[in-house]
């Protein structure tokens, strides 16, 4: 049985997953979902994911970012990059829990897919990794950087695509972002700093 809240956020991940081309072509939904045990981890920004009503959204987009809400209390929040010395400043402002694979009540083999939430006015430096990525823009805003790309502004509804090992970053302004996050390929290899050495 799923702790409150997962159910519901299976049913609207699955529904994404249907009515969203770009969500659909880069992965389709996990054919064998299956309830596991996930001791929940705490992070501070929980509160700010629960206060989501507050963050602009469209109709569209609303139940998912809802059901994010939901689970949010007993979601394992990641510490990736807590071993590097900019870790602590990332994760004052930027947090993330697994919504479908590995660390999650909701397992599959198939893929990993994860919630991000991130601050007004933080940048969250260059970093790449093995696994294809593919953001989908729930509530609040959001610019993306892709090294030899164009800077993009986006809005709920919105995807954007990271190539294998392509580096990126996120910088969020006057709003917060909750984003839908997929990967697939390698969804194993954790993700690095692109520039080290600028973050020091």
């Amino acid at each position: 049985m799923t702790r409150p809240g997962w159910d519901n956020l299976l049913e609207e991940l699955r529904a994404v997953h249907a009515n969203n081309a770009d969500l659909s072509a880069f992965c389709p939904f996990p054919s064998d979902v299956f309830h596991k045990e996930a001791t929940p981890h705490f992070d501070p920004l929980c509160q700010a994911m629960q206060d989501s009503a507050l963050i602009p959204t469209s109709e569209h987009m609303r139940p998912l970012r809802d059901a994010f809400a939901g689970a949010a209390d007993t979601g394992v929040w990641r510490e990736t990059y807590m071993d590097t010395d900019f870790g602590p400043t990332l994760h004052a402002s930027f947090g993330c829990f697994e919504t479908l694979g590995d660390q999650t009540p909701l397992g599959t083999e198939q893929m990993r897919s994860f919630v991000i939430y991130q601050k007004p006015g933080f940048y969250y430096p260059m970093h790449h990794h093995p696994a294809e990525e593919l953001y989908l823009v729930v509530a609040g805003e959001g610019e993306f950087h892709q090294e030899g790309e164009e800077n993009r502004l986006l809005g709920p509804g919105a995807t954007t695509y990271h190539a294998s090992n392509v580096p990126h970053a996120l910088t969020t302004h006057e709003h917060p972002i909750i984003a839908y996050v997929l990967w697939r390929g390698d969804l194993r290899t954790k993700p690095v700093w692109t520039y080290p050495e600028e973050l020091a």
